[in-house]
This record gives structure tokens, sequence and C-alpha cells, in this order.
């Protein structure tokens, strides 16, 4: 039984039959590269989902926008509705990164506003990846942006079953150790609440809430719920519930993160203060220590992601965690617009580090913060799988890479592009109102 079920009321049609074709031969072939060079209109999303069923293989499609993204992952949930097709694009509405501008002596502090709903959505692409193999995946360049370890993810989920032996309180405790709030009264994404012996969560990536029924310390009954009226949807045999952030670690890897903090912060220290630069020591003295704090406090910081190596266990200059090592290793990998979105892939470490390193120079940070950072070219590179490039204009990148280019030009439609003709610009008003008036004598339309 296939995994990747397409669902079309379209049958291939134009150039769509061969192309579809000769993408799957490749991908039979094992070729790594391919691209599919496809006029607008031309029905290339279409193609795309033919060869996401042919291969039956996770898919990660990347695209250079939000609102392109947000296109493709709505087509795509038409072609596959029977599968968990996920959206993975930046929740920021606002964002003002962390910066700091010599010049002036200007501190500017990160600000921003997070779109809980695309959030939620992050969140569901990951925990997806971890529990199902049928996963197609729309993302923006955002998916090379750093992210948790996917095994730490995987292994802090918390795992819960009918006439299991646990305690209430354990239950609790394994939830707030994976970034759950305790909140009895506002019940909302990433919190759950207690009544008695019962415990209902709500996790972070679903739109709906389980009910944890315990008698004594046994699960009774798990139930899935309406999160606004609490009423019963089904019967649940277990329950699966992964981290509220994509940042999380164990209380032994927090001490141990924490130590190797203290222990970079002292030898930066020494470094500032060998230099003379007494106002970058204090500075980067009194903000580490406060976030060392938090750590110890409640586990979390703001900005803990600046201090993901050593969260992580990483070496330096090693590359972050990040969308792709979510995915198993046999996948499949469709890059969209790929004239535009190999060029932003391209850029992206490079203006991130050139803010950060003033941050690192003059205090705001320690220097472990730049490996916080976008995947290098280079990694991403390395990280990928089979690659389908699509774009009506290639650039010069994807035609050396390609092993074989593969054309779209006639629509299913059968239409053609209307012809051109540039006029001047005299007169053109009066030229203007003659064209429409002999249009709408013939009962025909103008845009």
């Amino acid at each position: 039984m296939p995994k990747f079920k397409l669902v079309s009321d379209y049958k291939p049609k134009g150039d769509q039959p061969q192309a579809i074709r000769a993408l799957n031969r490749g991908l039979d072939k094992g070729m790594k590269h391919q691209t599919l060079l496809g006029i607008t209109g031309s029905g290339k999303t279409f193609a795309m989902a033919n060869a996401i069923a042919h291969i039956q293989k996770p898919t990660l499609i990347i695209s250079h926008n939000k609102t392109l993204a947000a296109q493709l992952y709505s087509e795509f949930r038409g072609f596959f509705p029977e599968n968990a097709v996920e959206y993975f694009v930046s929740y920021y509405d606002y964002y003002q990164p962390e910066a700091y501008i010599p010049q002036t002596d200007t501190y500017i502090e990160k600000d921003s506003s997070i779109n809980d709903e695309i959030d939620r959505l992050r969140l569901k692409a990951t925990s997806s990846l971890m529990s199902r193999d049928d996963v197609v995946i729309v993302a923006s360049v955002s998916c090379i942006y750093g992210l948790g370890s996917p095994d730490e993810y995987k292994e802090l989920l918390v795992f819960l079953e009918k006439g299991e032996e646990i305690t209430r309180e354990e239950i609790l405790k394994r939830l707030v150790s994976i970034q759950y709030e305790r909140n009895d009264i506002d019940f909302a994404r990433g919190r759950f609440r207690v009544r008695g012996d019962t415990v209902e969560i709500f996790p972070a990536y679903s739109e709906y809430a389980y009910r944890i029924e315990l008698f004594g310390d046994e699960v009774e009954r798990i139930t899935q719920i309406d999160p606004l009226t609490g009423k019963k949807i089904t019967d649940c045999k277990k329950a699966i519930v992964y981290p509220a952030k994509h940042f999380v670690t164990t209380p032994f890897r927090l001490e141990r993160a924490m130590k190797s903090i203290e222990e970079e912060l002292r030898e930066r220290l020494a470094e500032l203060r060998s230099q003379n630069k007494v106002l970058e020591a204090q500075r980067l003295e009194t903000r580490t220590k406060y976030d060392l704090e938090m750590m110890a406090e409640i586990g979390y910081c703001t900005g803990i992601e600046n201090y993901s190596r050593h969260l992580s266990g990483r070496l330096p200059g090693t590359r972050p965690w990040c969308l792709l090592d979510y995915f198993p290793e046999d996948f499949l990998l469709i890059i969209d617009e790929s004239h535009q979105t190999i060029p932003q892939l391209n850029g992206m470490y490079n203006g991130d580090i050139s803010r950060k390193k003033t941050l690192v120079e003059h205090g705001f940070r320690l220097p472990s913060a730049l490996d916080n950072r976008p995947l290098k070219f280079k990694e991403f590179e390395r990280l990928m799988p089979p690659t389908i490039y699509v774009s009506a204009t290639p650039g010069p990148y994807e035609i050396e890479k390609s092993e074989q280019i593969v054309e779209q030009i006639i629509r299913p439609t059968g239409l053609i592009d209307p012809k051109i003709s540039v006029r001047p610009t005299k007169n053109q008003i009066d030229d203007l109102v003659e064209r429409i008036k002999k249009r709408v004598k013939n009962k025909e339309r103008v845009l």
C-alpha cells in the first residue's frame, strides 16, 4: 500500500506526462540533481506532486518567501489529503534582531512578535517527522536556521498509555521538563491544567487537547478533547506529547551547559580585560550571569538559542542542527523558484555573522553565540539528498549541477502566451480608449 496517495481530478496534459516520466526515471536512476524547467501556468506543482507519489519518500519543499510557501502548502494539502502536509516558515510577524551600532554607541535590543498559529505549525511539522514517514513539509529558507537537537527532541517526549502505572506528580514533572506550563485557568497551547486526578494537556502543535484520567497511580482513560468546550472527540489508547519548544534539554545537559558557559565567560572576561576593554567585560559579565541565573531557576532564558552550542554539546565552529536533521536519511528535496531560492540560501550566513560579530566584539554576547546561525551553503550542500530544482528561468548553479533538465513548456490548457506589442507613449490615452471601445463593441473585456 503506497504511503503517499495523490488525489486529483486532473490528468497530466500538455508537457506534463513526458516531464513526469523523465523526472521519475531520473529519481529511479539515482540522479542527485535534476531541473524542471517549466513556464508559468504549465502545472509544475502537479508534476512535483507526481514525483513525490512516485518516489514515496518524505519530502522537503523550499520556497523563497512565505507567501509562495503558503500557496504551495495549500496546493499540496489538496493533492495529499491523507498524508501529513506541513508548513514551516519563520514564526515572526515582526522581527528586530539584536544589534549594536558602534559609530553612535546604539544598542538595539531584540524585539519580535511571534505568530502563535505559525509557531504551532512549525512544532507540528517536527512532531510529524518524528511520528510518521508520509510527510511533506513546505518551508521557507528559515529551515536552514538552528533548531534544537532532533535526538533530544525525540528523547524528551512524554508517552502515556492506558493502563500504565505512573503518579500524577511524575506526569506533571515530565511536562514541566519539556517546557509545558501549568495554568489551571487559561488553558492554551503549551499548557496543562490539573483537576483532582485528571490532567488535561494542550500540546503546543495541536488543535486538540488530551484528558488523562488517573485511578490512583494508574492511567485509567485517555481522551482527545476540544480545548475550548472540553467536549470529548475520541478515546485514545495512548498520548504522545512532544516538547513545547524546539530548544529543550535534560536537567543533566543543562547543568553541563551552564558549567561550559561559565568556563567560556571566564576565558572571555580575561581576554577583554587584557585588552583594557573594561566596559565590554562588565557588560558581558552582567548579562551572562543573569542568563545563567534564569537557566538555574526555570531552565530557560530569553535568547537561550545564543547558548545552543553549549546546550547541544557541539564543538566550536560546528554547524547547528536544523530542520533537515529531523528528516530521515533518505528523503527528497524540491527547491521551488530555484533561481531566487538558491541565492537566498547562499546569502543567509553572511548577513547573520556580520551582525553577531559586532555584538561579540562589544561584549553583548559570548563568542559561542556565533555558532547560533543558519547553515553555510557548503554545509547545506552536504545535507542535500536527491534534489529537483523547479524554475521558469534556472540559474547557473542549477544548470551546472543538474544531470538532466526536463522541459515543461506546453500548458495543460494548450494556451500559449499572448503576443506582446510595444507602443509609443505618445497619445497613449487616446490609443487606449480607442482600443477599449473596439473590445466593448464586441462584448469583450479589458484588463
